[in-house]
């Protein structure tokens, strides 16, 4: 499964020949992956918006046309929201950091439900977050 997640030039040796003979079996698998990996390669492509608008729905069309339906619910979301995502390609920036740091919260939250003293609140956002928080 981890050999399916790295890029294929991070792969070793052991890895490829694994994938290889796992496509031989699964051969929808395989065309998943290759798509994956091409949508992949036009994320890191260096291309202006409207480049990578054209290329967002070039690869859109191509996954359609294929007999691949794991992709159907994420090109429901890629197109709804591309011109959005095509922001990505004018100053290659995400919400990474951010969707992260929501997600610490999130989990947080329900680790400290019921603490009802604010300093042992505060205090436990500061050692699970590894910031500073001073009580009000």
């Amino acid at each position: 499964m981890w050999a399916l997640r790295k890029p294929k030039e991070k792969q070793s040796a052991k890895e490829r020949l694994a994938l290889s003979r796992l496509f031989g079996h699964a051969s929808s698998l395989k065309m998943a992956y290759q798509f994956s990996e091409e949508l992949s390669q036009i994320l890191n492509t260096e291309t202006s918006r409207n480049g990578g608008i054209r290329r967002l729905k070039n690869w859109i069309l191509k996954v359609r046309n294929s007999d691949i339906t794991c992709f159907n619910t994420f090109l429901g979301t890629l197109e709804k929201w591309i011109v959005e995502i095509a922001n990505y390609f004018v100053q290659r920036e995400n919400s990474g950091f951010v969707e992260g740091f929501n997600n610490r919260i999130k989990v947080l939250k329900r680790r400290c439900y019921g603490i009802i003293d604010r300093t042992h609140l505060y205090q436990r956002l500061s050692l699970d977050l590894g910031i500073c928080i001073f009580p009000f």
